[in-house]
């Protein structure tokens, strides 16, 4: 297992803290080197460990929804300022251009709605904001936006991760099956869209 899986990423989140969590979310939010960081799973297992005494859930959710707001904040205000000079940036271990592509069909397609619909993507959530930043899109509609999606993830993930012990009998030994089902389900949309594309390019 990885270390973003199961009880691996159990002890990453007692070692890094509440400080560490902020750093992970942020980058992961909007640093397009951050897309391999985990979010959806990191946030459930963080609400899970709150509900059992490790961390605080008062502190727990103000500072995970701070962290994802500024941190596609900061990917909007990347995008504005390096602009289009991004598709021509070489691949590399941290940035790879297809990620983008795919951030900005899903932008074309629904607009200002990316931003909270790519919260709950992986790899897309990353890169819609600095899509967003590329295409100017008004920052009061996009502020919005980040925020009600900031508020719709984080809630919804910490929240349910917290009360999973009150729902699943000895739910710490279902843990890992727990999150193994989340981020299948997490990338059941991006896989629906892929499809949904390869098949619309061939009748076409």
């Amino acid at each position: 297992m990885g270390i973003f899986e199961g009880e691996s990423l159990m002890a990453l989140i007692r070692s890094v803290g509440y400080i560490g969590l902020f750093g992970i979310v942020f980058a992961e939010s909007g640093l397009f080197f951050g897309f391999f960081l985990p979010g959806d799973s990191l946030l459930f297992t963080a609400g899970f460990l709150a509900s059992q005494g490790y961390l605080s859930a008062k502190l727990l959710v103000p500072i995970i929804l701070l962290a994802a707001i500024l941190g596609v904040n900061v990917g909007y205000m990347f995008g504005k300022k390096v602009g289009p000079r991004l598709f021509y940036k070489e691949d590399s271990l941290f940035f790879n251009k297809k990620h983008l592509m795919k951030a900005e069909r899903f932008y074309e397609k629904y607009g200002p709605m990316t931003i909270i619909i790519a919260r709950f993507m992986p790899v897309v959530r990353t890169f819609a904001p600095i899509v967003a930043g590329i295409g100017n899109m008004n920052y009061k509609i996009f502020l919005v936006y980040n925020i009600i999606g900031g508020i719709l993830w984080t809630f919804s993930l910490v929240l349910g991760g917290f009360y999973l012990s009150r729902v699943v009998p000895n739910a710490e030994k279902h843990l890992e099956t727990i999150i193994m089902l989340i981020i299948v389900v997490s990338l059941t949309p991006a896989v629906f869209h892929i499809i949904k594309e390869k098949m619309s390019q061939r009748n076409g």
